[in-house]
């Protein structure tokens, strides 16, 4: 791997680029996205038809506990295999991609697309890892994901990592340096997704990038933005795709049990593709991630709310406030004097325990109020809609307290998620 990003642990990858006719029906969502509206992956299925796509090489989580997933496990194996063997790609070796990616509201995210090291990466709350998970990982959660991603000779990265970057240095120079770069890509995303162009750097654009990564992990940097002299330095935080992540530490750490320890630096599966933003981004915002309860009994909810906040009260009030819909509950609810820094760990810490009691109930992450409220107010369910979470609280709260609640932020609506687009050979 490339000596210059040694330090910071993200390296310029061979990555791989479709080569179709119809490019714009070859990017898709993110496969966490729209779980709860099956609709929207059967209009991408009407929409590529028999389009080479990178819908053929992802599992949308919609199905994942369909009764048919070891089939479409099988087919996104069989169509990544085709797809190599047919040409479909190109590679770009030892490349990184500055892109910028136009989204819903017109504004304009700008990223860089290179691997990490999963050595760098740990999950595990309070971990001074380099590369660290902002939520809680949800251990079960990664075995149906290892599933489609064991066998699989491809990745397809929805992964986003953030930098705490407030001076700009690492990805905001190269926006005015298109020009000295080859243009790889420029095409419309499907269903709302907006627009998205990508370059490849220069090598020596690719220098002062490593050095800018570098500096960033300073322990001078880390002491003046945290005011914590001494902490291990947290240089990415996993802004999307935690669990994705976390699924691709699990298959290489299976893979350095069966591989003798000399050749783990050789190992493809040791490296992860990813997409890295500026926390400071002026087109990335955190929106909440949203609670609707499915076969939930509203009366009792509330109830058990109280059992579990006795000072908990209808109404907005000083506290954590969460705004409620459905069963003729709409409003608000709130819980004085929380133990908990933010209103979603105040209102996880509940639902967790009350789920657990009542396993009837089933729970979803919804982003989007619009969307939240609909099915919230649906028959048998009931929303929950949360304020969202400052940006200056992220690397501080990871730093101090370890990770944040389990599903505390989304960086923007649904559609403008990372789309699938490059890819990386993991075997």
């Amino acid at each position: 791997m490339d000596k210059r990003f040694e330090q910071a642990a993200f390296f310029p990858a061979d990555i791989l680029l479709p080569q179709v006719s119809e490019m714009e029906k070859w990017p898709v969502v993110a496969c966490d996205q729209f779980t709860s509206q099956p609709e929207y992956w059967e209009n991408a299925e009407k929409i590529v038809g028999d389009a080479p796509s990178a819908l053929r090489l992802v599992l949308p989580e919609a199905y994942l506990n369909s009764a048919e997933v070891n089939r479409r496990i099988a087919g996104i194996n069989a169509s990544m295999e085709g797809y190599l063997a047919d040409g479909v790609f190109k590679t770009l070796p030892d490349s990184l991609i500055y892109l910028e990616r136009t989204q819903s509201d017109d504004r304009v995210r700008h990223g860089l697309i290179g691997c990490i090291d999963l050595e760098q990466y740990d999950f595990t709350p309070g971990s001074g890892a380099l590369i660290r998970a902002t939520e809680g990982t949800v251990l079960e959660r990664i075995p149906p994901r290892v599933r489609v991603r064991e066998h699989a000779p491809l990745e397809l990265p929805h992964v986003m990592l953030l930098i705490d970057d407030p001076n700009g240095t690492v990805i905001e120079p190269l926006a005015g340096e298109t020009g000295r770069m080859e243009t790889l890509y420029d095409t419309e995303l499907m269903l709302g997704g907006g627009h998205v162009k990508g370059w490849r750097l220069t090598d020596e654009q690719m220098s002062r990038a490593a050095a800018a990564l570098n500096a960033l992990k300073s322990p001078e940097v880390m002491a003046e933005k945290y005011g914590m002299v001494g902490a291990a330095p947290l240089l990415f935080a996993v802004g999307d795709g935690n669990h994705s992540l976390a699924t691709a530490k699990a298959c290489y750490e299976k893979l350095k049990k069966e591989t003798p320890e000399a050749q783990w630096a050789s190992l493809p599966a040791r490296y992860a593709l990813v997409e890295v933003v500026n926390l400071h981004d002026d087109a990335l915002t955190f929106e909440p991630i949203h609670r609707v309860l499915f076969h939930v009994d509203g009366q009792d909810l509330w109830a058990a709310f109280r059992a579990f906040y006795p000072a908990a009260h209808t109404g907005v009030g000083t506290g954590h406030t969460v705004e409620v819909c459905g069963q003729g509950l709409d409003g608000a609810w709130t819980v004085p004097a929380p133990s908990a820094q933010l209103a979603v760990g105040t209102l996880q810490a509940f639902l967790d325990d009350y789920c657990k009691r009542r396993p009837e109930v089933e729970i979803d992450y919804i982003h989007g109020d619009d969307v939240a409220r609909k099915l919230g107010s649906q028959p048998g369910n009931l929303g929950f809609l949360l304020p969202p979470m400052g940006k200056d609280q992220l690397f501080r709260t990871v730093m101090t307290d370890g990770v944040l609640p389990r599903k505390t932020f989304s960086m923007g609506e649904a559609q403008d998620k990372r789309y699938y687009l490059e890819a990386r050979k993991i075997r």
